[in-house]
């Protein structure tokens, strides 16, 4: 006996295929972002909104990126802390 839909699968959709690397590391260039910024421009700000994202990227997501993404945050963060020590003292 056949329906009258023939054999779809009901209430399910799956998503389209997304192409592309980029797509699949939003988080972790996110991230390389923001800790470039830190470094230079709001280090507490920036770097560490960064080294956050890069951490969700990393154990949450899993991209490719993301340790690029953890090393730049923190050098974001720690790196622009230094720097702004430097240059306020």
């Amino acid at each position: 006996m056949s329906t009258q839909y023939g054999n779809q699968p009901v209430g399910q959709h799956h998503a389209t295929a997304r192409s592309g690397a980029a797509s699949e590391n939003v988080l972790s260039i996110i991230a390389i972002v923001m800790g470039a910024i830190g470094l230079l421009f709001l280090p507490i700000v920036f770097g560490l909104g960064g080294l956050i994202l890069a951490v969700v990227a990393k154990f949450a997501r899993h991209e490719r990126l993301s340790t690029i993404a953890l090393l730049v945050g923190a050098v974001g963060l720690i790196g622009g802390m230094i720097l702004g020590a430097v240059v306020a003292g």
